[in-house]
């Protein structure tokens, strides 16, 4: 209730009270004395009234107009007074003056008058409040899409997606002149969908769309058109293209569509009827009898493959446009944009930081240098160097260090061995990503970690690749095997990778000869209500065969470990040994290890390199990266999206 409601609200109360007090204090501290009536008779013999006004048996004794004293009348047979009272009357000639005992005075009718008066004032006021604003108890059915007419959002905030902002760039040109594209029979798309992982930046792009066509904006998530009241998501949907049709040109988005947009006749049990009236609703609105020209829905998922069929067709949704993940040049302009108002250290590369972040979303670039600024405003900076940035990269990746974890002696050796298996494997194999940092310091739910990182974003991955893959995250297992002589529960998450990745490789990718090229596993993602009754397309027989092939290649791989880490066991000592008297090594150790040098030589190694790092005990890591960024520079532009499965396979996190 708004505050001038409340104030006229207060006002009629208070009005109301006054009235009532009034009449109270009137009728009790001012009315006439109250006598007996056998008092009356004495007051009519002394002369003391000369009029008497009869009221519902209440008796007014009057003396010269006045009211004096009033008396309650006894009520004998048929009302009729005592006849002592009567000859006293008579006897005096005292006029006698009756009223109808069902005629109430003019204040018994203003209470009950204003009570009804106040109580329709504030129904009255609980109606307007509800149909103009406030609660909005009696307007649910009314859309819930916010408006915003003056967005800043522009396409030059949009960083890492050239091809994406080309295909929205005519959407806009569409929007600013319809004309130019109608003389020629161009239609206007009706429907864009932007489909791709999570942070990409779809709704960003949405916002730079209608910021550059400098039109309304309507926004509303997929949820908010299905409530509990049946009927309100297809209300909510006229309601909203009803007001779209008065700001045209406009765009309206719609954020995680796949709420309301999943295919029809998947509900189970039919309790999804109310969900698909809405999809019918918006059917209807974005193709159906009537034309809305002029109005542009954009909408955001990254399930497309649940979606309804006629919700994707040309005539709604006209385009699909995949936002993926960036590659490195789109990693180096998006940490360019949002470290615009970030002071940097001069000595910070964007070209290191975008290689060393392949996989990363937008949003987690955006995360990491929001990470490095906590971080540095933490330690009483005034600028943010490649210190706080490599660290901020880890934090996002693996979660903050946990020093202060207690940690036996028993478990660091452990975690020490396993972590060094897993460098030296990846050293050894040909195919593996090169070691960046190797630590026994717990991070999130990791209590070491092998972080190794691409040199450029491959598109593909090939079986050697996966192959020495499988081997690589082995190590750690096999280290275990050879010098522990027993195997901890550290090695869990690298063999779920394993089993993974090798009945991929069976099942989805063709690299098993005895299996052939087919493939007898879809990658989507199960839908329940469509899939629920799939069953496996080949025999027991056929299944017997993929598990013996998966099988195959891990044992394969798990021999070819041993058989590498026998063959190297002075490395994996010594390296272990550094590991548990410093923690962390990075690429240099790494290679020294590798290289026989000697324990005592590389404590000295690492000694010289912190001195001469002072503060910044990551400059190693940079000028490392620095050298190899030259070398591909020219490159880089040839570097393609990094797909799901690489960028899987290449997730650097090790639990150990």
């Amino acid at each position: 209730m708004s505050k001038t409601s409340k104030v006229l609200l207060w006002v009629l109360l208070g009005v109301v009270l006054i009235m009532v007090l009034s009449v109270v204090l009137s009728t009790t501290l001012m009315g006439p004395e109250t006598i007996d009536f056998s008092e009356m008779d004495d007051k009519i013999l002394a002369g003391d009234i000369d009029e008497i006004e009869v009221d519902n048996y209440i008796y007014y004794g009057l003396k010269n107009g006045s009211v004096k004293f009033k008396a309650p009348g006894p009520r004998g047979e048929n009302n009729v007074i005592t006849d002592t009272f009567w000859d006293a009357v008579n006897a005096k000639g005292i006029k006698v003056s009756y009223t109808d005992p069902n005629a109430g005075s003019f204040m018994s009718y203003l209470v009950p008058l204003l009570g009804v008066i106040l109580l329709c004032v504030v129904f009255w006021l609980i109606i307007r409040q509800t149909q103009g604003g406030g609660s909005k108890a009696m307007s649910f059915a009314k859309t819930k899409a916010r408006v915003n007419s003056n967005i800043k959002v522009r396409f030059s905030d949009v960083a890492g997606a050239e091809e994406e902002k080309a295909e929205l760039a005519e959407v806009v040109e569409f929007l600013k002149s319809p004309k130019k594209f109608s003389d020629l029979g161009a239609r206007i798309p009706k429907g864009v969908l932007l489909v791709g992982p999570p942070g990409t930046g779809k709704t960003l792009f949405a916002k730079a769309v209608a910021g550059e066509a400098n039109v309304p904006f309507f926004s509303i998530s997929g949820s908010d058109f299905v409530e509990m009241f049946v009927g309100v998501g297809a209300s909510r949907v006229r309601d909203l293209f009803d007001a779209a049709k008065k700001s045209q040109p406009c765009i309206v988005f719609i954020d995680e569509i796949d709420a309301v947009g999943r295919q029809r006749g998947t509900g189970l049990g039919g309790g999804h009827d109310e969900r698909e009236q809405t999809l019918n609703q918006l059917l209807v609105q974005m193709d159906g009898f009537e034309t809305n020209e002029g109005i542009i829905v954009m909408a955001a998922t990254n399930r497309a493959d649940i979606l309804d069929p006629a919700l994707l067709r040309p005539g709604r949704f006209d385009r699909q446009i995949h936002v993926n993940l960036p590659d490195v040049r789109g990693r180096e302009q998006i940490l360019k944009v949002h470290a615009r108002n970030k002071p940097l250290e001069a000595d910070v590369n964007f070209k290191v930081l975008a290689r060393m972040t392949s996989g990363f979303s937008g949003a987690d670039l955006e995360n990491l240098l929001n990470e490095a600024a906590i971080l540095a405003a933490r330690a009483s900076k005034k600028m943010i160097s490649n210190h706080e940035l490599f660290e901020g990269i880890n934090k996002v990746l693996l979660g903050p260090q946990k020093k202060s974890r207690l940690v036996t002696e028993s478990d660091k050796r452990i975690t020490a061995y396993h972590e060094s298996g897993h460098a030296i494997i990846a050293k050894l194999c040909k195919h593996c990503d090169p070691v960046q940092e190797v630590s026994i310091i717990a991070r999130g739910m990791a209590a070491g970690y092998t972080m190794t990182r691409p040199d450029n974003d491959d598109n593909h991955l090939t079986k050697d690749k996966l192959t020495d893959l499988v081997c690589e995250l082995l190590g750690g297992r096999v280290a275990e095997e050879l010098v522990i002589k027993d195997v901890s529960t550290g090695a869990s998450n690298d063999l779920q990778r394993v089993t993974e990745i090798a009945r991929k490789m069976v099942t989805e990718w063709g690299m098993s000869e005895r299996v052939g090229l087919v493939t007898y596993r879809s990658d989507n993602p199960i839908f329940l209500g469509r899939d629920m009754e799939a069953h496996n397309s080949y025999s027991e027989e056929t299944a017997g065969i993929i598990d013996e092939e998966v099988h195959k290649i891990i044992e394969t791989a798990h021999a070819r470990a041993v058989k590498l880490l026998t063959e190297n066991r002075k490395v994996l000592d010594n390296m272990a040994r550094v590991l548990i008297e410093r923690e962390t090594i990075y690429t240099d150790e790494v290679d020294m290890l590798m290289e026989g040098k000697g324990v005592d030589e590389v404590y000295s190694y690492m000694d010289k390199k912190e001195k001469a790092a002072q503060e910044n005990p990551f400059n190693r890591v940079l000028n490392k990266f620095s050298a190899e960024s030259e070398k591909k520079e020219s490159g880089a532009g040839s570097e393609k999206d990094t797909t799901s499965e690489s960028s899987e396979a290449k997730d650097p996190q090790d639990k150990a």
